[in-house]
């Protein structure tokens, strides 16, 4: 996730069957991974060779790379995380950026979001924390569809931790 965070990578499955492993890589930009004729992909696949720890000239171990576009990158938390953090790094205003980042969640056809900031926000002295819903978010119910993501933000006062819960 971190080696492909400029290209937001929201999620990676691995598939593992007796002599191939499927990696899928979901994307919301799909193109910078990929890069000019492909040439990204054989890069992806040594990557994950080598983190895997693959034997290298056995043909036995095939790695099968599936690259797939995020359809509408708002309804993931990871990347909803992502974003707000990066720009909380970018020492953007954290109240008019989360209540912007809510409106975009909630165009995109949620039920509902929650975004939780913790940590030394906007260069206080002390650390605070701030919930800003916007919708549902049922926590206590099992059958619901809600989707949970953290991410770290480092800022030139210290961490702020952002939280995001959606409600598809």
């Amino acid at each position: 996730m971190k080696k492909f965070s400029f290209a937001s990578v929201t999620n990676i499955e691995i598939e593992r069957a007796i002599k191939k492993i499927t990696v899928t890589l979901y994307s919301v930009k799909p193109g910078m991974i990929i890069g000019r004729g492909g040439k990204g992909l054989e890069e992806v696949k040594k990557f994950i060779v080598e983190e895997l720890r693959l034997k290298k000239d056995e043909k036995e171990n095939k790695v099968d790379l599936k690259i797939e576009p995020v359809k509408k990158p708002y309804l993931s938390a990871y990347f909803v995380a992502q974003s707000v953090a990066e720009k909380l790094v970018r020492n953007f205003p954290h109240r008019s950026l989360v209540h912007n980042t809510m409106n975009r969640v909630m165009e995109a056809k949620a039920k509902g979001v929650k975004i939780q900031l913790s940590g030394i926000i906007a260069g206080a002295e002390i650390s605070r924390q701030e919930k800003y819903f916007q919708g549902t978010i049922p926590a206590s119910t099992i059958r619901e569809d809600v989707e949970f993501a953290r991410y770290p933000a480092l800022t030139k006062s210290g961490y702020v931790g952002v939280k995001v819960w959606i409600c598809r």
